[in-house]
């Protein structure tokens, strides 16, 4: 091996270690903007859990009940805040690490790069944050009125037993708080998730891994895949499966149109630098 390219091989193992120390540091940035985050919620984890709570209780409250928590542990309550914290922190530091991702890869990128990039980084919280505001408002509280809709008061099963009246048997809800904040951080992550996919789709329909005419293709399995789903992130109650699938299922269809919209752009910015032809229409985007 000759000089030279031991030179070439220790010029470009350079930008890679500083690459790397570059990564370290956005990193770091980003634990520590969640732990702070974190720890701030924790200091006010139950004003943030007596708003988590606000579906139940309503629900509750229609049915005349009081909304009443159990911890059946005595750990549960230290577990309950520190979950608390946990999701609360994500969401403050999301900024500012969304900021520490971008940071870190739009010197990668070209100008054009990051105006196409760009959007899409802003786009995918606000989604989020649409999905989790739907989840929490919408179906969280459909979900726990169906559940609860499985009581049994005593009164209602009341049996004469010879000369006297035996009182039936009551199963009414005492929750366990963890338990409930488990199911709720379930709905509010899916359907955080499940909004992210128009942005997904049109992400990988600017990148040309798919196109709207494929996905209108694929629409009967999208169709059986977005039930599937709804099946596993709600409970076994058809009117919130109907509701997922309905919303899910417009969300597809707006990320076709979306895919469509970005390739009609894509054609004719290659028209515009004459290496787009008219064979190419009947083919698809190069």
């Amino acid at each position: 091996m000759s000089v030279r390219d031991d030179d070439e091989i220790e010029d470009s193992s350079a930008p890679l270690i500083e690459h790397l120390a570059e990564l370290r540091t956005r990193l770091i940035h980003a634990v520590v903007a969640f732990i702070i985050g974190m720890v701030i919620c924790f200091t006010v984890a139950t004003p943030i859990f007596n708003f988590l709570t606000d579906p139940l209780c309503q629900v509750l409250a229609d049915r005349g009940q009081d909304c009443d928590l159990i911890f059946i542990s005595p750990q549960e309550g230290f577990f309950v805040a520190v979950k608390v914290s946990l999701l609360g922190g994500f969401m403050l530091a999301f900024p500012y690490i969304a900021n520490q991702l971008w940071r870190f890869v739009a010197p990668g990128l070209y100008k054009s790069e990051k105006g196409a990039f760009l959007p899409f980084l802003v786009a995918s919280p606000f989604m989020f944050i649409l999905g989790a505001a739907f989840a929490f408002y919408v179906v969280t509280p459909l979900a726990y009125d169906f559940f609860l809709g499985f009581q049994q008061f005593g009164s209602s099963g009341e049996a004469v037993v010879g000369d006297g009246v035996r009182q039936g048997l009551s199963v009414v809800f005492q929750g366990s708080a963890q338990e409930y904040l488990n199911l709720t951080i379930k709905f509010i992550v899916a359907f955080g998730l499940c909004f992210q996919l128009p942005v997904l789709l049109t992400l990988m329909g600017k990148a040309g891994i798919v196109s709207a005419k494929g996905l209108g293709d694929v629409r009967k399995y999208a169709v059986v895949g977005i039930l599937v789903l709804a099946a596993l992130v709600t409970p076994p109650d058809v009117i919130t499966q109907m509701i997922l699938f309905v919303v899910v299922y417009g969300l597809y269809e707006i990320s076709i149109f979306l895919v469509a919209r970005v390739e009609r752009k894509r054609i004719e910015e290659l028209k515009a630098q004459g290496v787009w032809f008219e064979d190419d229409d009947e083919n698809g985007t190069s």
